[in-house]
């Protein structure tokens, strides 16, 4: 659903290319030829949005460099980062930058290429990938720029010193992101999939289908469609795919479609279309259909809770975090009538932190778990990891990292004990 205008450090994003010019002086290696080099950003979905982390310079075909001879110093990194759509007169776009990204480290990799580390830490601008445009309720791919320069020459083990003339950008690199590949259903709803390792130890495998937040829509009034937000502005999605949720689930699929608006803006009409995945999925892969589980945040906790109505036998269990039930603002019919909540049977664990301002607990979230038989709800005081402080909205980190417990069983093992 359309969140608050603090979504400025939930982060997705795209790659660029550009070129920077190295520092003046000699301008090649051994004085004969100019020298480019190709560099990688290097970025990690952090539990508050995908962030590029460090650089990655092409430098081993220049031959040994001298470690001793690095240093934060050696280079410099600016990094410029702008709408990829025009931002109408008076919106507002949350985060672009233009500015020196700070590099706190200069290191060889195993291959002999240089790794630039970069500053960075939840909600620090300057390293986001997405942008959040207020009017829209949409995060976008920000269009990246990063320009390298060289401040003193590469000292080699063998051979005079180096400078480099040319800087070419290539790739934005996230493994995470990278091990789900990319598809498009028969309706035309794009969606990310990550397939588990092969084993013939294991038969069929689970299916975990991740529904995301408002903000990771698409198809706007431009047609932008991504199919990348859903995995770059939080760690929903990704979680699963981590070795700890892979082994608690003994290998699963996991499938993030996305939204062609909001799914709350026509959730009976999406139903059917996020069902034609799952279940193509279970034709085309290895997949268990009596273990198919349903994860979504705030937009997706609504749709979570709305496939379990509308498909009552289809999943083994469902995480409705932060969901809506009732149309916020308060005026027009529910989303999600009293009568339906009672009628779900797909086991259910609700999630929601009481701070938050976005989807009130009480109305929603409480307001289902009191009516959904059996039911199994957490209920945090603010959203809080390792330190840093998110907005109360943001309660889906905490089922990103297997955090919610009840009677000493986490949220991740309970689902994986769950069959149809």
């Amino acid at each position: 659903m359309a969140t608050s205008v603090t979504r400025r450090s939930v982060l997705a994003g795209s790659a660029g290319a550009a070129l920077g010019l190295a520092l003046p002086g000699p301008a090649h290696a051994g004085g004969l030829h100019p020298t480019s080099v190709s560099f990688t950003l290097d970025a990690k979905t952090l539990d508050g949005g995908e962030q590029v982390t460090s650089v990655t310079l092409d430098t081993s075909r220049l031959g040994p460099i001298d470690p001793a001879g690095l240093s934060p110093g050696t280079f410099g990194v600016h990094a410029k980062a702008s709408s990829p759509i025009p931002i109408a007169p008076g919106d507002l776009i949350f985060s672009e930058y233009d500015l020196d990204r700070t590099v706190t480290a200069a290191r060889l990799d195993r291959h002999g290429n240089i790794v630039l580390e970069l500053s960075h830490a939840e909600g620090q601008l300057g390293g986001g990938t997405l942008g959040y445009i207020v009017s829209r309720g949409r995060n976008v791919r920000l269009d990246l720029v990063y320009t390298i320069r060289q401040n003193t020459p590469l000292a080699r083990r063998h051979g005079p010193p180096v400078t480099i003339t040319q800087f070419v950008q290539g790739r934005l690199s996230n493994p995470e992101v990278d091990a789900f590949s990319h598809h498009v259903s028969g309706s035309g709803m794009k969606y990310r999939l990550y397939s588990p390792e092969r084993s013939p130890r294991h038969g069929r495998r689970p299916l975990i289908l991740w529904l995301h937040g408002g903000g990771e829509g698409a198809s706007l009034t431009d047609g932008y469609y991504d199919n990348e937000t859903t995995l770059r502005a939080n760690r929903g999605a990704l979680g699963f795919a981590t070795p700890e949720a892979q082994r608690i689930f003994s290998g699963a699929y996991v499938v993030a479609p996305q939204s062609t608006s909001y799914w709350m803006e026509d959730g009976p009409r999406f139903a059917p279309l996020i069902r034609e995945i799952v279940l193509d999925l279970v034709r085309r892969k290895r997949v268990d259909p009596d273990r198919i589980y349903l994860a979504g945040c705030s937009n997706g906790g609504y749709m979570s809770l709305e496939m379990t109505v509308v498909y009552p036998d289809l999943f083994a269990a469902s995480v409705p975090i932060c969901g809506v039930v009732e149309p916020l603002g308060g005026e027009g019919p529910p989303l999600i009538t009293d009568a339906e909540l009672a009628g779900i049977h797909t086991p259910t664990w609700l999630v929601t932190s009481r701070d938050d301002d976005t989807v009130p607990p009480e109305t929603n979230t409480v307001h289902a778990h009191d009516l959904i038989p059996g039911s199994l709800i957490t209920l945090y005081d603010h959203v809080v990891w390792n330190g840093y402080q998110f907005p109360g909205h943001w309660s889906w980190i905490y089922v990103a990292r297997n955090d919610p417990s009840l009677n000493g069983t986490h949220i991740w093992q309970w689902m994986a004990r769950r069959r149809r």
